[in-house]
């Protein structure tokens, strides 16, 4: 496909930067709530100063002195600039080491997180299958199932579907495609309805296994991914072993998390074999397996019910639902378009140590925002009274006034030596 102007991916990528730069998180919106209670009070003050200073026979244009220096100290410029400037920083610093925020929620989400689940293919993995063992059933040969199999594939963008077209190029022609999310594919070839997908397909549909058992056991063992080929009236014609090497920085990955005392989760739709064995390479803990879309947004219910912050990271349709159902969601740029859409960070490069970087830039952002909005508002609970008893004219209190908001600035701008 291709695209111009507004639809291609950087500028795609620069509208995701500038929304998230503008967005407001939670703590802001408290912010905003608190000016609009602290520009009343500040008024009322103003007016007490005035009064007071009268009553003590203090000059009329020395009490107006008194009350305008009250004013001018008291703007909450400092307050409103505190989370928009770390905010900024934050999100920049992101892009530039690839990871896309969408919004400020997000970037705050992930400074709380507690336990991240992981995808396997194409998260964890390279996502770059190759077709390892074909064992056709009774009656079949390995070039007529890779045939079958190669033409319920043809349009697909799936790994394990790129993996199969790669081995073959004798296609048969396929109508009625359907995909079946987290289970596999069904479609008409020479009026035989067909199956290609997990070993739950092949239950929904009543098939038995036992034909192939022995050498899906053996397959299993060797933590190869499994893909059966059926006929829908009952008939099994073969199965598929498929092999998926794990990503260079996927073990530096778990390692960092687990560092910063985040625990960590592999959520696959994979066998329990081939996801057990990824998770046992990488120091992994929690692992479940054979899970359909529904069933991993199950788990990060779980796990929410539980009292965990779950970032979810994956880069398929699968992934998707519970991209979304996540405190934040971390999709890889080499994914498709609908997890990239569901969740609240993309990882341009596809590695998983993003995951780690983004979760300190988090927390390092976060540590300022709260610093910044301390000093602002310390600077009023100090300045404001100085002003009211005539310590401060008009003129320092603007000067301190400008003071204040020029250190806000510097200290969200100091984030990019400290993050």
């Amino acid at each position: 496909m291709t695209v111009t102007g507004s639809e291609t991916v950087l500028a795609r990528m620069i509208r995701l930067v500038e929304d998230a730069q503008t967005g407001k998180p939670a703590i802001q919106l408290l912010a905003d709530r608190v000016s609009e209670i602290f520009v009343p009070v500040v008024v009322v003050l103003a007016l007490l100063t005035a009064l007071g200073w009268l009553l003590a026979g203090a000059a009329p244009d020395v009490a107006v002195i008194n009350a305008v220096a009250v004013l001018v100290i008291a703007c909450p410029c400092a307050m409103g600039l505190a989370t928009p400037t770390a905010i900024m920083v934050g999100t920049g610093m992101a892009a530039r080491r690839g990871i896309l925020v969408r919004d400020a929620a997000a970037l705050e989400h992930a400074q709380a997180t507690s336990l991240v689940a992981f995808d396997k293919t194409g998260t964890l993995t390279e996502g770059q299958p190759r077709l390892l063992a074909v064992h056709p059933a009774t009656g079949q040969t390995d070039i007529g199932i890779l045939a079958l199999a190669a033409a319920l594939q043809a349009g697909s963008e799936h790994p394990l579907a790129r993996a199969i077209l790669r081995a073959t190029t004798n296609i048969a022609p396929a109508t009625d495609i359907t995909g079946l999310p987290g289970r596999g594919v069904r479609g008409t070839i020479d009026g035989r309805r067909l199956l290609l997908g997990n070993r739950a397909l092949l239950s929904e549909a009543g098939i038995d296994a036992a034909p192939l058992a022995a050498a899906a056991a053996d397959l299993a063992g060797q933590g190869q991914t499994l893909a059966w080929l059926a006929e829908e009236s009952g008939a099994l014609l073969g199965l598929f072993g498929f092999g998926d090497a794990i990503k260079p920085s996927a073990a530096k990955a778990i390692a960092e998390l687990h560092a910063m005392g985040i625990r960590t989760a592999l959520l696959s739709g994979d066998s329990h074999a081939a996801a057990s064995r990824v998770a046992a390479t990488l120091g992994i803990p929690i692992v479940a397996a054979d899970l359909l879309p529904a069933d991993k947004l199950a788990r990060l219910q779980a796990f929410h019910a539980a009292g965990e912050r779950v970032a979810m990271v994956g880069d398929g349709v699968n992934d998707a639902a519970a991209l979304a159902a996540a405190d934040v969601g971390f999709a890889m740029a080499s994914g498709t378009d609908v997890a990239m859409q569901a969740a609240g960070m993309t990882l341009m490069r596809g590695d998983p140590a993003l995951v780690a970087d983004a979760i300190r830039l988090s927390r390092s952002t976060w540590r300022t925002l709260r610093s910044g909005l301390f000093w602002a508002f310390a600077f009023n609970a100090i300045g404001i009274p100085l002003a009211a008893m005539g310590w401060l004219n008009p003129m320092l209190a603007g000067a301190a006034m400008a003071l204040s908001s020029v250190s806000v600035v510097l200290n969200a701008l100091s984030l990019r030596l400290r993050a």
